[in-house]
């Protein structure tokens, strides 16, 4: 099977078998059930000119580094990079100015505390552009939601109810207005066929800019 390990089977009702390159360059296979497992590995095998293509363009992508909290370190907000700060006694947990300041006795439990910040960013913001944009659109969500969703930088829900990942904060501003205006555009289009990016240019006419964007920097929007 040329070497190329297969990281997970899902089986369901689905008719058709599914190669999926995760961005951890995980191979997941879904496939129907009662797939025979040689049958599963025959189709890898032909196809594995294409998942080694796929990983080693995984492999190239800047990668998030788990962080340390220390004097000098990088932090993303808006796809701008912040050097870290620790200052003794500082009125607040966080602060972001011309560096993100955190306060020395906020440390012990700072990745909870620094999450929920910039969650609450997330919320700010976010929420703000997706208002301007429905305004500009005419695309109305029931609802928006910050979730902590990891896979889906946003989703739209049958029942109008926009959602968007707060580690969207940590990207451009540009790349968060293309996925709220790609999830408004949901709202009348439920799949990705040609009148969807045909509505999606007419609001950014840049949006594969801004997509690639995502598509190759996704890794770095990790905490």
């Amino acid at each position: 099977m040329a070497n190329i390990k297969i990281d997970k089977i899902i089986r369901s009702k689905r008719k058709t078998i599914a190669l999926v390159v995760t961005k951890e360059s995980q191979l997941i296979i879904r496939a129907p059930f009662y797939t025979p497992l040689d049958y599963i590995e025959k189709i890898v095998s032909k196809k594995s000119v294409w998942i080694k293509q796929k990983i080693a363009e995984i492999s190239k992508q800047p990668k998030a580094q788990k962080k340390e909290f220390v004097n000098g370190e990088g932090f993303l907000f808006l796809g701008k990079p912040y050097q870290l700060q620790i200052v003794e006694n500082h009125p607040l947990d966080i602060e972001l100015k011309d560096r993100l300041y955190i306060a020395q006795n906020a440390l012990p439990n700072i990745e909870k505390k620094l999450t929920q910040w910039y969650r609450n960013q997330a919320i700010e913001k976010i929420t703000e552009r997706c208002f301007w944009y429905s305004k500009l659109t005419g695309y109305h969500p029931i609802s928006i939601k910050i979730t902590d969703a990891q896979k889906r930088w946003g989703s739209c829900s049958a029942k109008g109810t926009v959602n968007f990942s707060w580690h969207l904060i940590l990207a451009p501003l540009e790349v968060i207005d293309y996925v709220i205006v790609h999830e408004l555009i949901h709202l009348e289009e439920p799949n990705h066929s040609k009148i969807f990016w045909i509505k999606v240019r007419s609001i950014l006419p840049d949006y594969e800019k801004r997509k690639n964007w995502l598509k190759n920097n996704e890794r770095l929007l990790k905490m």
